[in-house]
């Protein structure tokens, strides 16, 4: 998703980090991914119930310690624009929180063996398999269903 400077600006606004940011520059988007890199190590070593790799915590800290998008309160609302490093260290901060917090039992990773995203499983008896029904569980059950039918000789309907 941060294959160029003006997909990584979209992502903090859709991802409801900012409301706006100054236009990001390659070095930017080099910034993000390592730390999305790092982040990612840190979760994996999370689940696996394994130490944390040193140069992932250092990379992940580094970006935290930057300052953080600030919030405005105006008279419509609150509105954040920040610049790239400012949503690059709120990113960073959100996940050491994810990190350290709560949360931290009801992670997991998506059973689809194509996906890498991580959720918290909030669900009834935390049996949630997928990072979302609307995209990998919906793909899943559909091939699952459409090898059952196979199997039996039935044709598949939809």
């Amino acid at each position: 998703m941060f294959a160029a400077p003006d997909r990584l600006d979209a992502w903090y606004l859709e991802s409801g980090i900012v409301d706006a940011v100054t236009p990001s520059r390659e070095t930017d988007v080099e910034q993000a991914v390592a730390v999305r890199e790092a982040v990612y190590r840190l979760v994996a070593a999370r689940l696996a119930g394994e130490a944390y790799d040193k140069t992932a915590l250092a990379v992940m800290n580094n970006a935290a310690r930057r300052p953080p998008v600030t919030p405005q309160l105006t008279p419509t609302g609150r509105w954040s624009d920040a610049t790239p490093d400012q949503a690059l260290s709120t990113v960073a901060r959100q996940a050491v929180e994810l990190l350290s917090g709560p949360d931290v039992p009801l992670m997991k990773e998506c059973g689809n063996p194509e996906c890498t995203r991580v959720y918290i499983d909030r669900s009834r008896g935390m049996r949630r398999q997928w990072c979302g029904m609307e995209s990998c569980g919906n793909r899943l059950k559909a091939a699952a269903y459409r090898a059952r039918r196979k199997q039996s000789g039935a044709p598949a309907t939809r």
